[in-house]
């Protein structure tokens, strides 16, 4: 049965989807990327047919402003899930599409406002729609999950002291003053910066200023900074209260970084229009590099059935990876692989309604053939 896959956007994150849908899906796949300019769209099409030597053509369309053309109804129609790649503004818009349209429906954004806005559109929906599904939030949030629960079945308990976990999308090398170079979404990095982080404080849910609980960190014995930024706890905050003292998501810096932005925060100002001065701050002085590298941490402390305090951690590095013929950036593959996984448990199991990550069994999950393949296996 071939699997009708509809991919929104052209940007990077786009173009890894395709390509592993196209180069690693066991099942047949009919490819559409929808973007408002169809040159664009045309162009990603054209990129992951030629990045795989399967025998499959990719079909672009143009998105339009208002109400869908006749080309977006005719392919909302055929597909079967909608893998939206887009800015995450528009994804109520696209959620609703895929409500329309009977579609299963899969977003990365860490956007809390929309999120909680496609939270009430998809209730009572005949299709599943998973939110949040790529690394932070996604497959970091999964990753911690299971260390709760693993640390909890093995251990006779069920309740922890600390719940953390970090993610960075970095480049090799750190030069001053800023100490970093953008591998991904400028608008992303500064929207983390500004947005408030939701986490547990003496398992109350709370809300944390952003860059506000700044500390040093070794991992695989390097050493960086961390601090908290928005969205990436995803809905552990909500799942996890009562159950976890302290939990929180921070996004992991070479030395010296936080510093810098945080002057340049003092400089624009707080106002409405923080985001996007403190973006255009950043893009005068930040340089974009290709090679990058993705680091992640997971950690759970608590105390086992007799008193004593234990703690286990996970870490990862992931370098740029070869899909087919093309080679992609660490934070395509590794946004790109648990979108995919999800689009695909969708088309399994028939799941109905809205999914968070909480929802999502951890271990056979990051078990995944896509996941997996990115990510490597959990032991």
């Amino acid at each position: 049965m071939v699997h009708h896959m509809v991919v929104l956007g052209a940007g990077g994150i786009a173009r890894a989807v395709g390509l592993i849908l196209a180069e690693w899906s066991k099942d047949p796949v009919q490819i559409y990327i929808g973007n408002r300019t169809l040159e664009k769209a045309k162009m990603v099409a054209k990129w992951i047919e030629e990045g795989t030597d399967r025998a499959l053509e990719v079909r672009a369309f143009a998105l339009s402003e208002g109400e869908p053309n006749k080309e977006m109804q005719q392919v909302f129609s055929q597909g079967d899930v909608l893998l939206d790649c887009l800015p995450g503004g528009l994804a109520p818009k696209m959620a609703t599409y895929a409500r329309e349209y009977n579609l299963h429906y899969v977003n990365l954004t860490e956007y809390v406002a929309e999120t909680n806005e496609i939270i009430q559109l998809a209730k009572n929906a005949e299709t599943g729609f998973v939110l949040q599904s790529g690394l932070a939030p996604g497959y970091i949030d999964l990753l911690a999950h299971h260390l709760y629960q693993e640390f909890c079945a093995d251990h006779g308990v069920d309740k922890v002291e600390r719940l953390e976990f970090k993610v960075g999308a970095l480049t090799d090398h750190a030069v001053a003053p800023h100490y970093y170079g953008f591998t991904w979404s400028p608008v992303g990095v500064a929207t983390e910066y500004l947005k408030e982080a939701e986490a547990l404080r003496e398992y109350k849910k709370v809300s944390l200023p952003s860059l506000s609980e700044r500390a040093r960190i070794i991992i695989d014995g390097i050493a960086y900074e961390e601090d908290l930024t928005s969205g990436g706890a995803a809905d552990l905050p909500d799942a996890l209260k009562g159950k976890v003292r302290q939990l929180d998501y921070k996004t992991l810096r070479h030395p010296g970084h936080y510093a810098w932005v945080q002057q340049q925060i003092e400089a624009v100002g707080k106002g409405k229009e923080t985001i996007a001065a403190l973006q255009q701050k950043m893009e005068q002085q930040i340089p974009h590099l290709e090679n990058d590298q993705i680091v992640l941490y997971a950690a759970v402390t608590g105390r086992d059935a007799q008193g004593v305090l234990r703690r286990n951690e996970r870490s990862n590095t992931i370098r740029p990876q070869q899909i087919g013929k093309h080679k992609v950036r660490a934070i395509q593959a590794t946004t790109a692989a648990p979108m995919v996984e999800a689009a695909f448990m969708l088309l399994k199991s028939n799941t109905k309604g809205v999914v968070l990550q909480s929802m999502i069994k951890p271990k056979p999950f990051l078990n995944g053939h896509f996941v997996a393949s990115v990510y490597g296996k959990l032991d």
